[in-house]
């Protein structure tokens, strides 16, 4: 989407580039002028589709521009940054067509979610078919929230994939705290029980953005409104997800209901988690024989061998032979970088992208998107290349 700011602030216009410049669509200003006088006097050759208007830059006696530059751009949505009230300015926004209204210092959260409503609104953001990827648990502590949160932010930062995360876990889960330290306004609760409202703007603005092509879904937090989440509501979830999100991926947790079932239904590839020990592969062959009874095909079930070490006394082979299923990929053990991430909340390639978990998520990466390395800065690529700088 390209852009008109209107700002006398050279710090609040380069904020918004580089804000913009990570959206997916990105979003380019083409030109900055230094008030709403300086706009109407010089159009710029190429209409904007958006023109973003620093009010607080605005003396009393240019309000009634905001109308006459509005005519100027009759295609462009309009948005207002203000530092107060401004109760005149805003009436004349208001009757110029004024959309949306923002308030200064910028909230960047804030910022993206009126620009998701925006690119919706001007029909920028195209219509998806998302594959779901539902990571479960074969035993407890097999690390299937690790690895399904600090996926989601490889897919999203090495691949440039727009990807949502669902956290399934009831009451106990806790994938937010992976990846970041805020607090969800709204949890998958929240949703079902607003599920009328449900469409691609109300869906980002109850996520928790990680980064600004990565969310997290809560899981419900109040048991008492477990009543309130019906199977029907996680179609109608994934339907709208899979219109807005190259990839959505589902942290099942162990618990199968009828919610998580419902969701394991949709998954397009469901990655059982279990690490290479005797009681792992005992409850990963009861996971598997309960998903073969539900008529799930075996090319849908992909296993996923957490802190795996070479040289032990069992094999990936014993264990592929135990389960009858193929083990597609292995997470090597490197406990103490893994315990720093999920200790600090901070993804794993961002706290350390040198280490063998982290190449590991890349190899990860580019087996579920099918790209090579070879192509265009391949991922290992962007990973160290980004480590060195």
């Amino acid at each position: 989407m390209k852009a008109l700011m209107i700002s006398r602030d050279a710090g609040l216009h380069d904020e918004i580039a580089a804000q913009g410049a990570a959206r997916m669509p990105v979003l380019r200003l083409l030109e900055r002028r230094s008030g709403l006088r300086d706009a109407v006097e010089r159009m710029l050759p190429e209409a904007p589709e958006l023109v973003i208007v620093d009010a607080s830059g605005i003396d009393a006696d240019e309000a009634d521009l905001l109308e006459r530059l509005a005519r100027q751009y009759p295609l462009a949505v309009l948005m207002l940054l203000t530092r107060g009230q401004q109760q005149d300015v805003l009436i004349r926004a208001m009757r110029a067509g004024m959309r949306e209204v923002l308030q200064l210092p910028l909230v960047h959260k804030a910022f993206h979610e009126a620009m998701d409503r925006v690119d919706i609104q001007a029909g920028v953001t195209q219509m998806r078919d998302g594959k779901v990827l539902a990571f479960i648990s074969c035993k407890g502590g097999s690390g299937a929230t690790f690895l399904s949160t600090n996926f989601s932010y490889a897919l999203a930062s090495l691949a440039g994939c727009k990807v949502l995360l669902i956290d399934l876990h009831g009451q106990f889960g806790d994938a937010t705290l992976y990846v970041s330290d805020q607090k969800p306004a709204m949890t998958l609760s929240d949703i079902c029980a607003q599920i009328a409202r449900m469409d691609g703007a109300f869906l980002a603005s109850c996520l928790v953005h990680v980064t600004p092509n990565f969310g997290v879904l809560a899981a419900a937090d109040d048991p008492a409104h477990k009543v309130d989440m019906q199977p029907e509501h996680m179609d109608r979830i994934l339907a709208v997800a899979r219109q807005h999100y190259d990839y959505i991926v589902l942290d099942v947790g162990r618990q199968i209901d009828a919610l998580s079932l419902r969701a394991l239904d949709n998954a397009d590839a469901i990655y059982p988690v279990l690490q290479l020990a005797l009681p792992d592969i005992r409850d990963g062959r009861r996971l598997l024989d309960i998903f073969r009874s539900l008529g799930y095909p075996g090319e849908r079930l992909r296993l996923i061998v957490n802190r795996y070490e070479k040289g032990g006394r069992l094999r990936l082979a014993d264990l592929e032979q135990a389960l009858g299923a193929e083990v597609v990929h292995t997470v090597p053990n490197d406990y103490i970088a893994a315990t720093d991430s999920v200790n600090q909340g901070i993804p794993l390639l961002q706290l350390s992208r040198t280490s063998a978990v982290a190449r590991s998520l890349a190899e990860l990466v580019e087996l579920v998107t099918a790209r090579r390395v070879t192509e265009s800065r391949g991922l290992f690529d962007r990973l160290f290349s980004r480590s060195e700088a």
